[in-house]
């Protein structure tokens, strides 16, 4: 039986070692699979009984994340715990705490990213641009924050929105007539769920941009270059390098983002979406404390990709070299389209990566494809 004991920031987790990884989607799947390219094994906590990255793991835990037995359980057969996406609950993180478990990235990065109130505020202080923005808790919220932001803007829930889940958009449209301003104001707030929000201005950017970086227990940082992308229906479409932008931008981008790790005493891979604006200043639309989905494209653009380098992070090794060697267009397979599996398959310098989920559903991310340039 291995007995959990807390990681020391300057201590090395050997090959063999154990790595916990909470959730148990596609990018979990991914983090495991560059664990066992580097020797370690990895143990997979989540709720749902089937899921993508219990398929590559060496054992899974089905269970719920408040489970405190379980979390004990489990805590006692890792070396170190992770996770694939920031909703993990806050209480999750306290058990594992009060276990004496080592978590990487820590609990002030999913305390600022799990609040997107709380996170525009953490952006501000660290002296990045952000949208202007309102917090709502209701209706009289929103009509005050309406007019401070003006239209058109988005309102969005405070908490475990992504893939534009949780979020409507208030135009100009229509209200000039009798009563659409009110209406609009209720509409809105009840596709929200009537839930704490945050009511953001529309940013009209030129273009979207992100960059994936990882900092190790040692505070040394690896950033790869910033990929341009396209989103449909408020979920990720491509991401392409080069992106589109200046040296000057993408030197911001890039300060920005050793910023925002450094605050945060980060380990691990990170995400940071920014928007272009015209003139080529920077607005930050979020963070996410994990590995991303427009770093997909490092898996076959770099040596070391964005889960290997998370992977290093967590267990104390040194971060790997995240130069580009070739351009690159990475594709969101969403829904039916993972059907062109064997179209794709012919296609010359095309990567194909599937997540082996059962079933293909409207809006669901089944898979990604990298093609070189």
């Amino acid at each position: 039986m291995r007995i959990a004991t807390s990681l020391a920031s300057s201590s090395v987790l050997a090959p063999g070692g154990v790595i916990g990884i909470l959730g148990g989607g596609q990018l979990g799947r991914m983090l495991a699979k560059a664990a066992a390219r580097l020797g370690f094994k990895t143990y997979i906590y989540a709720p749902e009984a089937v899921a993508p990255a219990g398929d590559v793991s060496a054992a899974r835990y089905v269970a719920y994340y408040t489970d405190e037995t379980s979390l004990a359980h489990f805590a006692e057969r890792v070396d170190v715990i992770t996770y694939e996406f920031e909703n993990v609950p806050a209480e999750t993180v306290e058990i594992l705490a009060k276990l004496g478990a080592t978590v990487r990235p820590g609990a002030k990065a999913l305390e600022k990213a799990q609040d997107r109130l709380v996170e525009k505020q953490f952006l501000q202080e660290i002296g990045a641009g952000t949208a202007a923005f309102h917090g709502v808790d209701s209706i009289t919220d929103l009509e005050a924050g309406l007019n401070r932001v003006g239209r058109p803007a988005i309102l969005k829930t405070r908490r475990l929105g992504y893939d534009g889940k949780g979020q409507t958009r208030l135009t100009d449209k229509d209200t000039d007539l009798p009563g659409a301003y009110e209406k609009a104001i209720e509409f809105a707030w009840a596709e929200v769920g009537a839930a704490p929000s945050i009511l953001e201005a529309f940013v009209p950017f030129e273009r979207e941009i992100s960059i994936i970086a990882a900092r190790g227990a040692n505070g040394d940082i690896a950033m790869y270059d910033p990929a341009e992308n396209v989103h449909r229906e408020g979920i990720l479409k491509s991401s392409t390098l080069p992106a589109k932008i200046s040296s000057e931008t993408e030197k911001k981008a890039r300060e920005i983002t050793m910023a925002l790790m450094n605050a945060l005493e980060y380990v691990g891979a990170a995400g940071v979406e920014f928007f272009v604006l015209k003139g080529g200043d920077l607005v930050v639309n979020e963070f996410a404390p994990r590995v991303h989905n427009s770093g997909h494209w490092t898996q076959d653009a770099c040596a070391v990709c964005q889960f290997e380098q998370h992977i290093r992070a967590v267990a104390g090794w040194p971060l790997g070299n995240p130069n580009r060697h070739s351009d690159v267009v990475m594709e969101n397979l969403i829904g039916d389209e993972a059907n062109a599996w064997l179209e794709i398959l012919r296609e010359k310098n095309a990567a194909l990566h599937l997540y082996g989920k059962r079933e293909a559903r409207t809006g669901r991310k089944m898979g990604h494809v990298n093609r070189l340039k």
